[in-house]
């Protein structure tokens, strides 16, 4: 037996059959996109409120806004005193922003009382609903009938809901008949309101590479896209009240874990396009846009003042499909009756 002079090779007989075209595919490794402008946006505004920092906020406005009334008495007092004609001239000046700002405060108000009067409506629909009582229905009813009485949009669903209503003796039966007379055409229209701002998040969040730009925008363009639904539906968030109402939202979606962006709808969505495969701006927009689309239907489950029954439920994939339909590259136009 002799000793070897060099390495011993073992040869495999399963070897031979290894070659490239059996080789495991190279992992893909391009980052995914994460929507991180509706993300940051959802976290700031779900972000839990202290009462230590509510108190020292409103000490805060309370001081700024005493120290401004007393340099604003002063000074008009002064001018008095040197110029009684333009000291006279400031304080009527005075009196009217002070005018302007009870209004403010009033319709802020009013708004705020709208929205509540939907809530209002809301609990009392789902009451009635649960008990089978065909007066409470009635009375939900009549107040929905109230509501959007001045509203040229819903004056063949009003009608049509007059004609039928006497032949209604089910509380279930009667809700629905108003929720499918009434409600129909204020779907249709707060779902369009959700496609366009879905589009434009989608499009700035593609096109404006700016640093902070897409949340500015995302924020922007979702206040104004809640704001809207609310008045579709019959209430109207002012400044104040539009601030809180987003806050509502997307605190409801981040509690219930709809932000995020690691299931099958947001995967799809953002690999539907080859543009958003080829850039990282352009899946970012698409996921963007897709949360928003998320957003809007939160905010017509907040807004809406009576739950889906009858008519369907708007769905996410069928709105963004809509809203980004050749836009990407992405999804296909979605049929009406599948929204």
């Amino acid at each position: 037996m002799t000793n070897p002079k060099g390495p011993v090779l073992i040869e495999r007989e399963e070897a031979a059959a290894i070659g490239p075209d059996a080789a495991p595919p190279v992992p893909d490794l391009a980052p995914v996109p994460e929507g991180r402008a509706m993300q940051t946006l959802a976290v700031l505004a779900a972000r839990p409120r202290s009462r230590l920092g509510r108190f020292f906020w409103g000490a805060a406005a309370a001081l700024v806004g005493f120290m401004a009334s007393v340099a604003t008495w002063r000074f008009v007092e002064g001018l008095l005193a040197t110029h009684p004609v333009i000291g006279w001239i400031a304080a009527g000046l005075t009196a009217l922003f002070v005018l302007a700002a009870l209004l403010v405060a009033l319709r802020e108000a009013a708004a705020w009382a709208r929205l509540g009067r939907l809530d209002r409506v809301h609990k009392a629909a789902l009451a009635a609903a649960g008990s089978g009582d065909l007066k409470a229905a009635g009375r939900v009813v009549d107040g929905l009938v109230a509501l959007y009485g001045s509203r040229e949009d819903t004056a063949w669903g009003r009608a049509r809901l007059a004609e039928r209503r006497g032949d209604v003796f089910d509380a279930d039966a009667l809700l629905s008949l108003a929720e499918a007379e009434l409600m129909a055409p204020l779907d249709r229209a707060a779902r369009s309101e959700i496609e366009a701002a879905a589009r434009q998040v989608a499009t700035v969040t593609a096109f404006v590479p700016l640093a902070l730009a897409d949340v500015a925008a995302a924020l922007t363009m979702n206040l104004r896209m809640i704001r809207r639904i609310a008045e579709i539906y019959g209430g109207r968030a002012g400044a104040i009240g539009g601030w809180r109402l987003l806050r509502t939202v997307l605190t409801h979606l981040v509690a219930t874990g709809a932000v995020a962006v690691g299931d099958d709808l947001i995967q799809s969505v953002a690999g539907g396009g080859l543009l958003s495969k080829l850039s990282r701006r352009f899946g970012e927009g698409v996921v963007n846009g897709a949360l928003t689309a998320r957003v809007g239907v939160a905010a017509i489950e907040v807004c809406r003042p009576l739950p889906f029954a009858v008519l369907p439920k708007p769905r996410v994939t069928a709105l963004v499909s809509r809203a980004l339909a050749g836009l990407f590259g992405t999804g296909r136009a979605a049929d009406d009756g599948k929204s």
